[in-house]
């Protein structure tokens, strides 16, 4: 079965739930698996919700590292507790090239990670829907640019990520959360990217599958879509951003609206998350001038995912193992014979409190089809809408 064939029939099956089930939140111990909505439904084994809207007891906004050199320590004791540790890393690596000499790419400003960029900060808009969010900030200063980033401990081999965010500031920042797994040529890296240049306009953000150009500088154009965002929303607004990652495609969405699709140089293998807020003076990021800053802030981030066991990033951070619940073609579910499958299927989509999850259907075996196997639902959801 072709996979847009076999997507088609998740979505088939999704709104045909939908139609006929309770919408009563419920718990993950609830859930065995979940399932995303949109034009490239999925099926999911573990749910994250990593959430900075009640932290007031870490609200601090650190004053800016004036000296390349310094290792700044982390700004908050949230950043040294489980809640943190157990699935985010933040970074501190320089964009030296080989050597210790040359700037890597084409890069004009010396760009170093600070753990001082990564804080909690308290929300004093007007009509603030959370009392605090995550701040990423990046700054120009004399001699070098202080960016920020952070990544997951572990690989994920195919993922619904989501963050509530606003990009605020000066021009020549690119903001960004992606997949990301290295490779030793270019052409080997596999990357799936949400990012925000602040020198855009602020209905525009790009969406790509890495590598977006060839060792040779030509563009590729098939890797990328420079999107405009839907009903008059602006990156500086709270919006919610989501990247679904499956074998057949990347998808992105705002507001749940879809954006963009992209099939060609999918990811295939499993690959960290990272979330970064830079400028390095080059082509792509554009040059900050001195003293301006840009921020990204988050109020939450979301992850549907499979996982892997882990492995060595591109800085040979350790990883934590995790058993791997990746079926042949990354399909999580199934046959009704397996003691195995997924019997109580969940969603985390239309949701009425963010990180809540709801029940879609029990049993969910006679109603799915796993990888190559149809049920006799599915098969009458297909008969329906071929005569229909």
């Amino acid at each position: 079965m072709s996979w847009s064939l076999h997507s088609l029939c998740l979505q088939l099956i999704v709104l045909a739930t939908i139609s006929r089930v309770s919408s009563t939140s419920t718990t993950d111990d609830d859930c065995e698996c979940y399932l995303t909505n949109g034009s490239n439904s999925a099926y999911y084994s573990r749910h994250n919700f990593y959430d900075f809207r009640d932290l007031a007891e870490y609200a601090k906004v650190p004053s800016p590292v004036k000296n390349a050199s310094r290792k700044a320590s982390v700004t908050s004791d949230y950043f040294k507790s489980d809640a943190w540790d157990n699935t985010w890393s933040i970074q501190d690596w320089n964009n030296r090239g080989s050597g210790g000499v040359s700037l890597s790419g084409d890069a004009t400003v010396f760009m170093v990670n600070s753990p001082n960029n990564i804080y909690i900060q308290e929300n004093d808009d007007d009509d603030a829907s959370s009392d605090t969010f995550l701040t990423m900030r990046t700054m120009r200063m004399p001699g070098f640019q202080s960016a920020a980033e952070f990544e997951s401990v572990s690989t994920y081999h195919y993922v619904s990520v989501r963050m509530l965010a606003r990009v605020t500031g000066s021009a020549g920042a690119c903001m960004a959360l992606f997949t990301y797994l290295g490779g030793d040529e270019l052409a080997d890296v596999q990357e799936a990217d949400i990012e925000i240049m602040t020198r855009d306009e602020r209905n525009r953000i790009q969406y790509t599958n890495q590598p977006s150009f060839t060792e040779d500088g030509d563009e590729v154009p098939k890797a990328t879509r420079n999107a405009t965002l839907p009903n008059g929303i602006e990156w500086d607004d709270w919006v919610v951003h989501r990247l679904d990652w499956t074998p057949e495609r990347s998808v992105w969405y705002v507001q749940g609206q879809e954006v963009a699709s992209i099939e060609f140089q999918t990811p295939k293998d499993s690959t960290q998350i990272i979330l970064n807020a830079w400028s390095d003076g080059g082509s792509w990021s554009g040059n900050m001038s001195l003293g301006d800053a840009a921020y990204m802030q988050i109020q939450w981030i979301e992850m549907v995912y499979n996982t892997t066991k882990g492995s060595e990033d591109k800085r040979s951070l350790d990883r934590v193992a995790l058993e791997s619940d990746v079926g042949q073609q990354g399909s999580l579910l199934r046959r009704e014979d397996s003691d195995d499958g997924c019997k109580i299927v969940c969603s985390v989509d239309d949701i009425d409190k963010a990180g809540e999850t709801k029940v879609l259907w029990k049993s969910a075996a006679s109603h799915i089809l796993g990888t190559g196997h149809w049920t006799s639902a599915a098969v009458v959801l297909m008969i329906t809408v071929a005569f229909w």
